[in-house]
């Protein structure tokens, strides 16, 4: 029988683990292969393979059940859920119904997950802005959070090395708030967007509307090709999977890049329970992981582990893997484990109306839009809240049809719409500030359908944020009152915070490890062979769409890991 065991140790032996295998596990998957580790990587939701599991990719509007709305059973069964925007007929097949993974709510939160092979990189908003000093400098400068131990000059090269790889549109702006990278051409303005931009430009110094910065290939290049993958078509459909691989996701490009090495083993419908920590030899040796379909625990073994699983369940697995060294949580020798959550505050909006440029109108799609980077506590701190915010823009013309008529009057009146007017939009993204008070953990009774502790959260917002939304309310019917919109009104949807789809933090980076889980390299303080660069590590969450540095982050940590390796380090 021992010798039993000793073979499958050995068959479930690899050099590396990757748990997760959306954005950041992705890219981990594909540089720890590229650099001849034999890796598996982990997935707790079924196989998703590139074009083949896209099943309504191509479907039409009428070819949709309920022409691609969701029913009302599917609402009532999934309150949380049916909240997200991406959430509809053609995309439920990619989300977490709520009852699948239940979860405790201290406080309430909307947590929307995609548990696939890919995971939530086939449904993302593929926005990508690099960070910038003024950014990683925050929390030193306003004190609101630890230090983080890196800078921009630290993760400029990566994001130039990822940045090329993926595919990101857009414009080189100058800006120092928004560091430029290795864009293809930027999507195009129309009219009114334009008309903003300047006017903008002409009253304020320290304001900019820039065209956003986007995971689509407008222009491809040899490296997209060698992927397999194809310009991107403005379908603006990209949440339901992009055949072309226009946008970039983990199924499309990092995972079949690793694959191609040959040395990526891939298992899906694997739930990790925990990390195993080897007290003889003080370091990480495997996972314990759950089969979906049979329920039985499996372990798994390699020299480095890389836990990518999102930033809540990455805190979940790190808080449930438990020893006699770690009682709290694997590395939580600070206690700080869970705990500093954050997100980021989408809750206010403005619109507005313009009675401009009524002889043109917009043609075709576009999935981007401009964008606004943040211009609040730049330089200085200057107002009564603590950092900014940043936000999108938008406009277009509507179709007014007439119904009226009968027979042919009708008929021709329905196929020749008028145009109405311009309408303009903008939406908030504000950074909230990481709080000892913010924080998930796992529950002492309550299971999930696994056995593993249902993770507890208790996030909320608080007065910076309350602050913040006046301000942008105000700053931003300003500006658009300097840009000529009319009928300005503002909004508050008051979202539970989750709804944002961008929580960060809980296992936070930081120069001191009695404050802090992860050093620079984004490796554990105590347990050098475990590493964590998905949103759990985010030491706070600046105003910028956080996947991009994820990516720069996630190979950057495989460099060194796999020199530490190299070194006998690790």
């Amino acid at each position: 029988m021992s010798y039993l065991n000793i073979d499958a140790q050995a068959l479930n032996t690899y050099d590396a683990i990757v748990i997760g295998s959306g954005i950041s596990g992705g890219w981990a998957a594909k540089e720890l292969t590229g650099k001849g580790l034999r890796t598996l990587v982990l997935e707790r939701g079924r196989d998703v393979r590139h074009i083949t599991d896209y099943p309504t990719t191509n479907t039409q509007p009428w070819e949709f059940e309920h022409r691609g709305q969701l029913t009302s059973a599917v609402r009532d069964a999934n309150p949380i859920i049916s909240k997200c925007y991406a959430f509809y007929e053609g995309t439920e097949q990619f989300f977490v119904k709520d009852a699948e993974h239940p979860y405790i709510q201290e406080k309430p939160f909307d947590w929307i997950r995609g548990y696939q092979v890919g995971g939530k990189s086939l449904m993302w908003a593929r926005q990508t802005q690099r960070w910038s000093d003024f950014d990683f400098e925050g929390p030193a400068r306003d004190g609101f959070a630890v230090d983080w131990p890196i800078r921009y000059a630290d993760l400029a090269p990566w994001y130039s090395y990822v940045e090329r790889f993926a595919g990101i549109s857009g414009n080189k702006d100058g800006l120092a708030t928004l560091p430029d990278g290795e864009f293809l051409p930027p999507h195009e303005w129309n009219c009114v967007e334009s008309h903003f931009q300047k006017q903008i430009a002409s009253r304020y110094k320290d304001r900019h509307v820039i065209m956003g910065r986007a995971a689509h290939i407008t222009q491809p290049k040899q490296i997209h090709y060698d992927q397999g993958r194809a310009q991107c078509q403005h379908r603006t459909i990209c949440e339901r999977g992009c055949p072309f691989g226009g946008y970039f996701s983990s199924n499309s490009s990092t995972l079949p890049w690793a694959a191609k090495t040959g040395k990526m083993t891939l298992r899906p419908n694997s739930v990790v329970h925990s990390i195993i920590y080897d007290e003889k030899k003080g370091r990480a040796t495997g996972v314990r992981v759950i089969d979906t379909n049979t329920k039985q625990m499996t372990e798994f073994y390699a020299r480095v582990i890389f836990l990518n699983a999102a930033a809540l369940n990455s805190n979940l697995v790190l808080l449930n893997s438990t020893s006699n060294r770690f009682p709290n949580g694997l590395g939580n020798d600070s206690g700080v484990l869970g705990k500093y959550a954050a997100f980021h505050n989408y809750r206010a909006g403005v619109s507005g109306e313009y009675d401009g440029n009524l002889d043109s109108t917009t043609d075709g799609r576009r999935p981007n839009s401009p964008y606004i980077p943040r211009f609040r506590n730049v330089e200085k701190q200057e107002m009564g809240f603590l950092r900014g915010y940043a936000a999108g823009f938008s406009a277009g013309r509507s179709s007014q049809t007439n119904r009226d008529g009968l027979g042919a009057d009708l008929k021709n009146n329905l196929l020749n719409p008028t145009l109405g007017g311009w309408h303009v939009g903008s939406h908030m993204m504000g950074e909230t500030i990481p709080k000892e008070t913010n924080y998930v953990a796992l529950d002492p009774t309550q299971k999930d359908p696994f056995g593993i502790p249902q993770l507890k959260i208790s996030i909320a917002y608080d007065d910076n944020d309350e602050k913040m939304v006046k301000d942008y309310q105000e700053q931003m019917s300003e500006m658009f009152t300097a840009a000529g919109f009319t009928n300005i009104q503002v909004r508050d949807d008051k979202r539970n915070p989750g709804l944002d789809i961008h929580e960060m933090g809980g296992a936070r980076m930081g120069k001191d490890p009695k404050t802090s889980i992860l050093n620079k390299w984004n490796q554990v303080h105590a347990c050098k062979n475990v590493f964590v660069t998905d949103g759990a590590c985010m030491t706070s969450t600046s105003t910028q769409n956080p996947s991009l540095t994820y990516m720069a982050m996630s190979a950057r940590s495989v460099d060194f890991a796999v020199k530490a390796i190299k070194k006998g380090e690790v």
